[in-house]
């Protein structure tokens, strides 16, 4: 298993960052293994640059130019989100009118 990417792309950030056992990753079928994987990255995204403003990230950005790059993936993701939560929130006509 030490020649293996699924130790250190798969097991470790589920036990990591999700607190989960051997047993559990075990048990755990490989597509809800990578469901859930996937599902971390994405909410780590998702409060990545929480808390920062526009005028953090032009400062931070020039001394370290990735950080827009991972901004803009931040804003992406919570557009994204943003999106169907308000798709889902508008039940009455006249708010889709709005």
């Amino acid at each position: 298993m030490l020649d293996t990417p699924d130790a250190v792309l798969v097991y470790i950030p589920l036990m990591k960052g999700l607190g989960m056992s051997w047993n559990e990753i075990k048990q755990t079928s490989r597509a809800e293994l990578e469901g859930l994987l996937g599902a971390m990255y994405e909410h780590e995204t998702f409060h990545s640059m929480d808390g920062y403003n526009d005028d953090d990230i032009t400062e931070m950005s020039k001394n370290r130019p990735e950080v827009r790059q991972q901004y803009h993936r931040y804003l992406e993701t919570r557009r994204k989100y943003d999106d169907m939560l308000n798709r889902k929130r508008v039940t009455s006509f006249t708010g889709l009118m709005k």
